[in-house]
């Protein structure tokens, strides 16, 4: 192929290598704008192909090379810029890249897939030596080829099936005597060649040689591998690696990693007879030189880098004493001293609470008055925990205790960062820049302001000394493709941008008066070394892993503490999805969206025969619309970003939604059947639609930018084909939050949510007003909606289960009765949107159930011990 020809959406830039299965080239991804690499077959691939390739392309580690995608003929991979493997190498080099291909190994024999051509040509090493393995598990489908004789370092690579006794696959010079027999092989074959890619890189040479492919053949299943040119400490590893009988092998890959990582094999020690004549002649000498010998070696460790520990990872699996498992919609924190983890799980009696756990003991504990709790983070000397709940920042002592209220919020819940000067910095809003708040209480005041081409600052970190926060600044809600990490001086008042594309950054203190600093690019974790003084990054950035989960709330679920202990959650364990059921008050359930998948804010028309509702794909979110009657669904909004909350006409045929379009931020009017264009209504981004007056006359709204968080309405004028909103007026507008208004069937009525008595309650105002007002929950309650035959008020409770108020008029006066719960099936927590609509005929429900919360649940956490070495080996700082 030729530069400029294309594959699908693949765009052919130049030839980067040739093989036995085909040629390799040099591509660019046109949606995604990445530069790939493109391995194109001679011959069409079988289903059986794809289906194992499929599987190889489930595999996440930083020393695999990515399989991206798979074509009719070729496959699409990660792009490694580096060179392929080559010895001799320095000990301690072969050392550490040979931990690497062992770690690489160990991840997929984990999957259960075994390489079965490993070979120092499917090893690069990067710039930043890091060791990738390619074409990892592809051998068991590639085709024969025949190379030209004497081409034993590349020799082909021979392969029919890796499981079907009597063929023969693999490279021959590094395949063990059972697959070179045609037997059938497991990951002890991989065991094998890596003994083989290790010897390679101490000697330079191959371990098994002839003049042709047959030759190499015979030597493999009949020669007895000589190993005298090996250090000797390390000829017992290797040896039992290449011993001939796979029983008598190393059993797994990660045993060879580990007595690689302890350190060096002791050869057996000499004859107590041998002992003996040594000992005696140099003994004097040995007495006359020993001060100087401790001498010397004191200097030497004095002088001598503390050498790294190697890292140590533990898959721990988790579970709250009697809870349903940890709750995967917030983020980890770890105390600063390494003893402490606080994470949120559901309890026994069915409540959201935050548990503290101590590594010394057996059991979590939860911490009462934290019901709902969100985002958890630790005050510097880890006795106070601080969290969002209720809409509002709140702290509460590791020991438990009442919590203390710091300050409102309007459902942010973007992360926070408590600094060692007893300030809080966050975000307040869905929107905007970042606030400081004592941490004993009092006004927020503003730190940070979004610029242009910005619509939030998140996920804030304070370094130590409380003179410069790092945070994320994205330029689009629910999209950080274009976010960038920022700095910002407390003391000049400067921002300086330190990565771009990249979220969550973290800064940990690795050595004396310098770190690292870790963030996120999709779900791989980059680490580089960072000066926190001049606010500059001092090497290149290095790849540590590839199955970092994240959330565009939480951002990173990973956590650190002072000692060096690092924990996080793999993108497989914290997978999020469910589905759109029918829910009634018997609490029985049918499936209206029965395809798991992240919904939002899902909405009956008007005649309860579609639904509306957005979903999240984790790049952008967009508006669908069901008919539930035909049990099809079309997508309705083609905008870049974050495309939520729809809302109704009354008539049924359009809808308004909020749209988070980088290029143009607003509310947007659509015809509800997709025809025509989607027409702009306002220009401010976070704007939020709620409800429409029963005539479409009015839109209940938040009209997003600058404005407070209160209920405001605007006029609808203009034809329905070039609907425009009037200028919005403020309805209700207190210190409090108000937010998620409601039109009552006959006009007359808003109902809201305020926080104005500390705690999120539903209130009724007659509309337009002058009038008291009613409050119509108590304990708590959100997302108010009317039934349709105007003599219910339904809200759901601060656990999350339905709740129904009758009510009645009389002249002026509303007249609420008491709640009651409709429904005991709680809904799922997806705030700070709505997660349920009431049917036209108010005898159901459509949400999402928090039924659907196993498959948010955390099954396990990975802890590495050791991190902050594995950073120093990683990532070093760039020599001067």
């Amino acid at each position: 192929m030729t530069a400029g020809e294309r594959l699908g959406p693949y765009e052919i830039l130049a030839p980067i290598g040739a093989g036995g299965m085909g040629e390799v080239y040099r591509a660019r991804d046109t949606r995604l704008g990445r530069d790939v690499a493109i391995k194109v077959s001679k011959e069409q691939f079988s289903e059986r192909f794809e289906r194992e390739a499929r599987a190889v392309a489930a595999l996440n580690h930083a020393n695999i090379c990515q399989l991206y995608d798979v074509g009719p003929n070729y496959l699409v991979m990660e792009l490694i810029e580096g060179e392929t493997l080559k010895g001799p190498l320095p000990l301690d080099a072969a050392l550490d890249f040979a931990r690497q291909i062992a770690e690489a190994l160990e991840a997929a024999h984990e999957k259960g897939i075994t390489h079965r051509d490993l070979k120092p040509a499917n090893i690069k090493i990067t710039s930043q030596g890091v060791a990738k393995v390619l074409d990892f598990g592809l051998a068991s489908v590639a085709q024969a080829a025949a190379s030209a004789p004497g081409d034993a370092a590349n020799s082909p690579t021979l392969t029919i099936s890796p499981t079907i006794a009597g063929m023969i696959l693999g490279t021959a010079a590094y395949m063990p005597p059972e697959q070179a027999r045609g037997k059938p092989v497991d990951k002890r074959a991989d065991i094998w060649s890596f003994g083989c890619v290790f010897y390679e890189m101490l000697t330079g040479r191959q371990l098994f040689q002839g003049a042709d492919v047959s030759e190499i053949l015979a030597s493999v299943i009949k020669d007895q591998p000589d190993l005298t040119a090996l250090p000797a400490e390390l000829r017992p590893v290797i040896e039992k690696c290449l011993r001939k009988d796979p029983r008598q092998r190393w059993r797994d890959i990660g045993d060879v990693r580990i007595a690689l990582e302890e350190g060096p094999v002791t050869t057996a020690p000499a004859s107590s007879e041998r002992r003996r004549q040594s000992w005696l002649p140099w003994s004097i000498a040995a007495a006359t030189t020993l001060a100087l010998l401790v001498s010397a070696a004191l200097l030497y460790r004095a002088t001598r880098p503390t050498p790294l520990r190697p890292l140590v990872r533990l898959n721990v699996e988790m579970s709250v004493d009697k809870g349903s498992g940890i709750s995967a919609g917030s983020v980890l924190a770890l105390s600063p001293d390494g003893t402490r983890l606080v994470l949120r799980s559901r309890d026994p009696d069915d409540k959201l609470r935050l548990h503290t756990r101590l590594f010394s003991e057996n059991q979590s504990k939860p911490l009462t008055g934290t019901e709902n709790a969100t985002s958890p983070f630790f005050s510097p000397d880890g006795a106070w925990i601080g969290f969002f709940a209720e809409g509002k920042l709140k702290k509460i002592s590791v020991e438990g205790g009442a919590p203390v209220t710091l300050c409102n919020l309007i459902g942010s819940e973007r992360g926070a960062s408590w600094g060692d000067d007893r300030n809080i910095i966050l975000p307040l809003n869905l929107s905007g820049g970042l606030f400081r708040v004592s941490s004993s209480g009092g006004a927020p005041a503003e730190v940070t302001k979004v610029s242009t081409g910005e619509v939030s600052h998140r996920w804030p970190q304070v370094l130590p000394g409380s003179q410069v926060v790092i945070f994320t600044a994205s330029a689009q809600q629910g999209n950080f493709s274009d976010a960038r990490v920022e700095a910002y001086s407390f003391k000049t008042g400067q921002r300086k941008t330190l990565q771009r594309g990249s979220i969550f950054a973290r800064y940990l203190t690795t050595s004396q008066g310098t770190g690292h600093l870790v963030y996120l690019h999709d779900s791989t974790l980059f680490a580089v070394p960072f000066d926190p003084v001049r606010l500059e990054l001092m090497g290149t950035p290095a790849p540590l892993f590839e199955d970092v989960s994240s959330t565009a709330q939480a951002g990173g679920l990973f956590a650190f503490s002072q000692n060096g202990t690092f924990v996080y959650v793999s993108g497989e364990a914290a997978s999020a999805a469910w589905t759109i059921s029918s829910l009634d008050s018997a609490g029985k359930t049918q499936p209206l969206q029965a395809q798991p998948a992240q919904y939002f804010t899902p909405r009956f028309s008007p005649d309860g025969k579609r639904l509306a509702y957005a979903i999240s794909n984790g790049s952008s979110d967009d508006i669908w619309v069901k008919d539930l009657e035909r049990d099809t669904a079309s997508r309705l909004s083609f905008f870049p970003g974050e495309n939520r909350r729809p809302v109704w006409t009354p008539d049924g045929k359009h809808i308004v939604f909020s749209s988070g379009n980088p290029a143009a931020p607003g509310l947007y009017w659509i015809r509800s059947d997709g025809s025509g264009e989607a027409q702009r209504l306002t220009e401010q981004p976070n704007a939020a639609p709620y409800s429409f007056s029963p005539d479409g006359g009015r839109l209940a709204l938040y009209p997003g930018g600058n404005a407070s968080p209160d209920i405001f309405t605007a006029r609808v004028e203009g034809d329905p084909e070039h609907a425009r909103l009037e200028k919005p007026e403020l309805f209700v507008g207190t210190p409090a939050i108000e937010i998620f208004a409601a039109f009552s069937p006959d006009g007359r009525w808003l109902a809201y949510q305020s926080n104005e008595s500390g705690i999120f309650e539903i209130y009724v105002r007659p509309f337009p007003g002058p009038g008291g007002r009613w409050q119509i929950s108590t304990g708590g309650g959100v997302y108010p909606l009317w039934s349709r035959d105007g003599h219910e008020l339904f809200f759901e409770n601060l656990q999350f289960n339905v709740m129904v108020a009758g009510y009645s008029v009389g002249g002026d006066a509303f007249k609420p009765g008491k709640p009651r719960q409709w429904s005991a099936l709680p809904l799922l927590f997806t705030s700070p949107y709505s997660n349920y609509d009431l049917a036209p005929d108010g005898k159901h429900v459509a949400a999402m159930l928090a039924l659907d919360e196993a498959k948010l649940k955390i099954t396990h956490l990975t802890f590495l011990l050791n991190f902050f070495d594995e950073l120093r080996r990683r990532a070093p700082e760039a020599k001067k």
